[in-house]
């Protein structure tokens, strides 16, 4: 099959998959607002505290509803046995990953444009102010994606897959949270723009290094 077909089968197979069950957006998008909700409450409404911190507020709705997500979607696979058997197919391995990491990119980038009107709406800020802001959350979204469907593979055959997720994906994410974080904080803050052109570098280099060392090492990381 060619690698690009084997791609977008992938990509089609998870989407249909959760339009039928609707598992992994369900529980992401319910926590994300919960979050969303919760911490709306830690100042007055509309006041500079508020405002301030709904930054890393979505950035942490983003990231602890994408390690719920990801737990789900890799779960889903082990229990059908649809994983072992997308390993045994005749296909390159690198692509199942992308196909993969492609889903999870879309399912987040879902989670993330229904969370920015909600925060206009409890912290009265706007997310996409700037074309350089929808930049910013798709280079982030795409280096969690990446990282977190790595990881989530290696994590879900083991006995604690919800503590080593988190514990394996986190560390390595965190240039990628902080630079997403300070750069959104830039737009919210009126500060110069210009400011932010090295952390969209910082994210944008972290995404190549790390498709292009997954590609390459992928087969040899899941075999073990």
């Amino acid at each position: 099959m060619n690698y690009f077909k084997a791609v977008l089968a992938i990509l089609k197979k998870d989407i249909l998959m959760e339009i039928r069950t609707k598992e992994t957006i369900n529980a992401t998008l319910v926590f994300s607002i919960l979050i969303t909700i919760v911490f709306s409450f830690i100042s007055e409404p509309g006041s500079k505290t508020e405002q301030a911190v709904a930054g890393g507020i979505f950035w942490m709705a983003v990231t602890f509803s994408g390690i719920l997500g990801l737990n789900k979607t890799m779960m889903s696979e082990i229990q059908g046995g649809n994983f072992e058997a997308l390993m045994l197919a005749p296909i390159d391995r690198s692509a199942i990953f992308f196909g993969k990491v492609i889903s999870n990119f879309l399912f987040l980038t879902i989670l993330e444009i229904i969370l920015v009107p909600l925060f206009l709406v409890f912290y009265n800020v706007n997310l996409v102010s700037h074309w350089l802001m929808v930049v910013i959350i798709l280079l982030a979204t795409y280096g969690y994606s990446v990282t977190g469907t790595l990881f989530s593979m290696i994590s879900v055959r083991t006995k604690t897959r919800e503590i080593m997720l988190p514990l394996l994906m986190l560390p390595i994410l965190v240039p990628v949270i902080i630079a997403a974080i300070l750069s959104t904080n830039i737009f919210l803050f009126n500060q110069e723009i210009t400011y932010c052109y090295n952390w969209i570098k910082l994210m944008a280099v972290f995404d190549i290094i790390f498709t292009a060392v997954i590609f390459a090492i992928f087969s040899a990381v899941i075999e073990e």
